[in-house]
């Protein structure tokens, strides 16, 4: 972004700016702030959260919320971060595979968190990752990718892949079960039974393959979808580790 005379704008987090001298801070705490927006996103998602409302919900206005933050972006920096606390990367064992395992439980670990917080799939890259919660989550991954030997880019790629696909994955999956969670593949099959019907002609595989898969419950084919897809990419990832 650029301001008025087409400087670029430097790069802003809560995590960087000076923090206010204790003798000044009021009653409201930052995390009460961040308790209080939680409630509103895990209820409401991002559209339901506003600096006022806030300010309504913890009966003190929006001017002890900009006490501790700048703005709307810094309170969501501190979100994020919250949740990333509920994210578990395990340790290597130590053996020339264990990075997979380690990996793989990174990967449950997060995607289970953006189910329980889908609103937080917008905002990762919207930001650096360097509040202390994430900052703790990256150095175990890091960890993790220890025993497959990736240095610099290599690992670099190797994290960011990992992460993009549990975030688009998980993203996905928690859209879906959003709107759709209550529905059965029966149920499913007797809203589409007509439309498969009237396009079997002109489309027989692809209804012969809905019909498939919505034999079977959501839940089981979002499962067996993740794991098939985490298991081709880091079996793509181990094929580049350094021998």
């Amino acid at each position: 972004m650029a301001d008025k005379a087409g400087a670029k704008k430097p790069p802003e987090s809560v995590w960087v700016r000076p923090q206010r001298a204790r003798r000044e801070q009021p009653t409201l705490s930052r995390d009460q702030i961040v308790d209080a927006a939680l409630e509103l996103l895990d209820a409401e998602g991002l559209n339901g959260l506003s600096m006022r409302r806030l300010g309504t919900r913890l009966n003190s206005g929006a001017t002890s919320v900009y006490w501790h933050v700048a703005n709307k972006d810094e309170l969501l920096e501190l979100a994020l971060d919250r949740v990333m606390a509920e994210v578990a990367v395990p340790a290597p064992d130590g053996g020339d595979g264990g990075w997979r395992d380690a990996v793989a439980g990174y990967a449950r670990s997060l995607r289970a968190m953006i189910h329980r917080h889908p609103w937080t799939v917008p905002l990762f890259g919207a930001q650096p990752m360097i509040g202390p919660n994430a900052t703790r989550v990256l150095e175990e991954v890091i960890i993790a990718f220890d025993g497959a030997g990736f240095t610099g880019m290599d690992l670099e790629n190797a994290m960011s892949l990992v992460a993009d696909y549990i975030i688009g994955a998980a993203g996905s999956e928690a859209s879906w079960q959003g709107t759709h969670g209550g529905a059965t593949g029966e149920d499913w099959m007797r809203t589409l039974g007509p439309y498969l019907a009237e396009i079997t002609d002109r489309h027989p595989r692809l209804a012969a393959h809905v019909r498939d898969v919505w034999a079977k419950e959501t839940g089981d084919i979002l499962e067996s979808r993740f794991t098939y897809g985490l298991t081709c990419l880091l079996d793509g990832i181990e094929a580049r580790v350094p021998r």
